[in-house]
């Protein structure tokens, strides 16, 4: 099983000085980078704070300028905010600049938040047909002239300008088992994250996505990653303090999935802490049950055992509201004390 690093950019206090967020963002990837890690996820939102990457592209042309192995994926493009045209030549684009490291990562979206701003009236469905429209014109506009006249796009016959050497993978994020569907059918590799939930939805998802390659035969043999929130700790205490501080993270997850709440200068209204201890959805101690928090052979044995139910890569999710240095320290004991236990 691959390991790799998913990370945005987030900033949670209008005191925090975006120019340093952002360097210490690329500190981590730089530190991923010479750790051996396969691949550096991030992806696409807009007018917030909490996870602030407008353009994952820009990223990972300059996280390709300070590295040297990694790959560089999307994770993920958000479809319905895209033209198919725009997407396959800026794809292509940015796997020319970063000599073939692409990986491009697509969903539906998942703020009403985000929908409400560039596409007023979109409901979930809808992006997941927009999503379900893209791909394919875009795999099309990749192999030369292409004309489309779908429901939500159409254009005389034209080509991704640039053209990829190779296609970039793509990878669908997927949670029902049509999505998985469609990315086997597709020839897509998939993308899931249980968030908060633990084993069972962690094997849900890839019973799904099992049983649609099962069932459609892929002509080449796809890839499934798993994402999920991660920290590798010093000791008990340490990753008590971790499960706390994604569980503050989480429902500030919810709060800004729900809508509902005042939003000003891209950072929402602070929660309470007796809103935060009385969420019982999000809880300290689903994360430490849930989630992969723990010493280096917690941590391991975790890993071991999604290897075993068949994923192929793992993504350590770092985003957490902790502090940079924190967050370092963690990534730093990923590299030294996991990675090797997977090569």
């Amino acid at each position: 099983m691959k390991l790799s690093l998913f990370l945005h950019m987030e900033r949670v206090s209008a005191d925090d000085s975006q120019e340093k967020l952002y360097e210490e963002m690329m500190t981590l990837c730089e530190i991923a980078d010479k750790g051996g890690l396969h691949t550096i996820w991030t992806g696409e939102h807009h007018g917030m704070n909490f996870t602030i990457a407008p353009n994952p592209f820009i990223n990972l042309v300059d996280i390709a300028n300070r590295t040297q192995h990694v790959r560089l994926g999307t994770g993920t493009i958000i479809a319905p905010f895209t033209h198919p045209v725009r997407l396959a030549g800026e794809a292509a684009m940015t796997d020319l600049v970063t000599k073939g490291r692409l990986e491009l990562g697509i969903a539906r979206g998942a703020y009403s938040y985000e929908y409400e701003r560039l596409m007023p009236g979109m409901t979930a469905w809808e992006a997941g047909q927009r999503m379900r429209e893209l791909i394919p014109a875009v795999q099309a506009l990749w192999q030369g002239d292409y004309a489309h006249q779908g429901e939500f796009w159409s254009f005389p016959s034209t080509t991704s300008a640039p053209q990829p050497k190779q296609p970039p993978p793509i990878w669908v994020a997927a949670r029902d088992p049509n999505s998985h569907e469609f990315a086997v059918k597709n020839g897509c590799n998939v993308q899931v994250t249980p968030l908060h939930q633990g084993e069972e939805e962690i094997t849900r998802l890839i019973s799904c996505f099992k049983a649609a390659c099962q069932e459609y035969s892929p002509e080449k043999p796809l890839k499934i990653m798993l994402l999920q929130h991660g920290y590798i700790a010093e000791n008990e205490a340490d990753a008590q303090l971790a499960a706390e501080q994604l569980n503050r993270f989480y429902n500030y997850f919810g709060a800004w999935f729900k809508n509902e709440r005042p939003v000003e200068q891209g950072l929402i209204k602070p929660l309470s802490e007796e809103e935060i201890a009385n969420n019982s959805y999000y809880t300290v101690e689903g994360m430490r049950n849930n989630l992969t928090i723990g010493n280096v052979d917690q941590v391991v044995a975790r890993l071991k055992n999604y290897e075993a139910m068949g994923y192929d890569e793992y993504a350590l999710w770092i985003d957490s509201g902790m502090t940079f240095e924190r967050k370092k320290a963690s990534l730093e004991r990923f590299i030294q004390h996991v990675v090797p236990e997977f090569h």
